[in-house]
């Protein structure tokens, strides 16, 4: 910083609203005549800054404990000018908070150095120019490089560690059809891109912290930083490219998982509180497993008895809704397994009550054993109440009605053929073929006293009377 030269009088402005402290400090400093001028007062922010531009004073004191002073302000607007110029911030009350700002660095030093400074320039034949302790100034190139290139080669390192911990992680279960593919090589794609930005984040906030610190003993203030429109720009562009990028990918990936193949295997999909029923329309079977032959695509048409619900195999990663409503909402899902074994179908979609239990086996098989799977299930039996028992299982009856006497949200079946039935409204009846009709075709016609009229009319719309008969004998059958 620069002194002002030997023997001319400093010009000095004093801004502060308080009497005492602004009388008082011009008559201090009146008392050192020759070496200081005061040449105005100022109270307000507004009158200080008049002041500057009409009385061009070399330096302005200003009352630190002065509430309508606000300095962070005052500072705000006195770095706008081009002169040369200082201010000085007095406290009072802190002998600490007196610090001097050079207005075209802003860098801080104590008072106390300053004016030890002036003082010895002034004594000295030929002006000097002694340097004053000052807060952060910008780091020249070199420095800076330095540590941009330290901090990426901690960043590379953080993200390789990130990358191969999670390798020794199973984050993802087994993929196990074609549609998993591309859904995962997103998901590898998009973990790497997190992965690096989190070390980028972290690398740099914790650099920061430690490198740039305040050092011990250290009372200056930070250089002050207006903004970076260059680095807010990029910062903004790059990630909407990424944006823009994974965007693109989404949509390609997404158009994979659904490739039509024409020869695809059509199975219907029908949930209904809480268990799943699959018809294979082209071969007359229904099953409460869904059995598929690998490698080849099948087309899963997806519908609801009652509520939505959600079919999700976590090894194939596609899911879709099932939605009730008729034919009109009826949703696609397509899959090609490519790996024999045995997995579990969940509803992802909360439901009711006995949510958590909605689960069926799916089954790849290889295709020798799914044609003997197809040959098998397409005989029924003779026997009528083994046959009602199957429609039990397939259309999801045992969800809500035992058959070993065992409470569940419906009535048991066992025993019931043949007693004395009590309903809701206080009427009463035999459990005949007559009354199992009507409780299978109209649910609600009579409920049962201690239950709620819980069973969906759309099941019995989907079951032929030859089925509601082998029911009405699997029944009788549960003595």
């Amino acid at each position: 910083m620069t002194l002002p030269d030997k023997g001319k009088p400093q010009r000095v402005l004093i801004a502060s609203s308080h009497p005492l402290f602004g009388q008082g400090l011009r008559k201090l400093l009146e008392s050192r005549r020759g070496t200081v001028e005061v040449v105005g007062m100022a109270s307000s922010i507004d009158e200080a800054m008049q002041s500057l531009a009409a009385l061009n004073p070399d330096l302005i004191i200003v009352d630190y404990d002065d509430e309508q002073l606000n300095r962070d302000e005052f500072l705000a607007r006195f770095v706008e000018g081009e002169r040369k110029l200082r201010v000085v911030l007095l406290s009072l009350s802190d002998a600490q908070q007196a610090l001097v700002y050079d207005r075209r660095t802003m860098a801080a030093s104590r008072i106390d150095d300053w004016l030890e400074d002036w003082k010895i320039a002034n004594m000295e034949e030929t002006p000097v120019e002694p340097e004053i302790p000052s807060g952060p100034t910008r780091p020249n190139r070199r420095s800076s490089m330095k540590h941009f290139i330290v901090a990426g080669i901690l960043v590379v390192l953080m993200t390789a560690l990130i990358i191969f911990g999670a390798g020794q992680i199973r984050l993802l279960p087994e993929a196990a059809s074609v549609q998993a593919q591309p859904i995962d090589q997103m998901f590898t794609l998009e973990f790497l891109v997190i992965a690096f930005l989190f070390s980028l984040i972290v690398v740099f906030l914790l650099y920061s912290i430690f490198v740039f610190r305040r050092k011990k003993g250290d009372l200056t203030d930070a250089r002050h930083i207006e903004g970076n429109p260059r680095l807010e720009i990029v910062w903004t562009v790059i990630p909407l490219i990424i944006v823009l990028g994974f965007a693109f990918m989404g949509s390609q990936a997404l158009a994979e998982t659904q490739r039509v193949d024409p020869d695809a295997l059509v199975v219907d999909v029908v949930g209904s509180q809480w268990s799943w029923r699959f018809d294979y329309p082209e071969l007359g079977i229904s099953s409460t497993e869904l059995r598929l032959p690998v490698n080849k695509q099948v087309l899963l048409r997806l519908s609801s008895m009652d509520v939505i619900h959600s079919f999700w195999v976590p090894e194939f990663r596609v899911k879709q809704d099932a939605l009730p409503g008729g034919k009109e909402f009826v949703r696609p899902l397509r899959v090609t397994p490519t790996t024999v074994g045995e997995y579990k179908l969940r509803c992802a979609e909360l439901c009711g009550l006995n949510h958590y239990s909605m689960e069926a086996p799916v089954i790849v098989m290889a295709a020798v054993d799914y044609e003997a799977w197809v040959a098998e299930e397409a005989g029924l039996s003779a026997d009528p109440a083994e046959r009602g028992q199957k429609w039990y299982e397939t259309y999801g009856c045992r969800a809500c009605h035992s058959i070993d006497g065992s409470p569940l949200v419906g009535p048991t079946w066992k025993g019931l053929y043949g007693i004395e039935r009590k309903f809701t409204d206080g009427s009463t009846a035999i459990a005949d073929d007559a009354y199992l009709t009507e409780s299978i075709r109209i649910p609600g016609a009579k409920v049962v006293d201690g239950f709620q009229d819980l069973m969906p009319a759309a099941i019995a719309a989907s079951m032929t009377d030859q089925q509601v008969q082998d029911v009405i004998e699997f029944i009788k059958s549960l003595k």
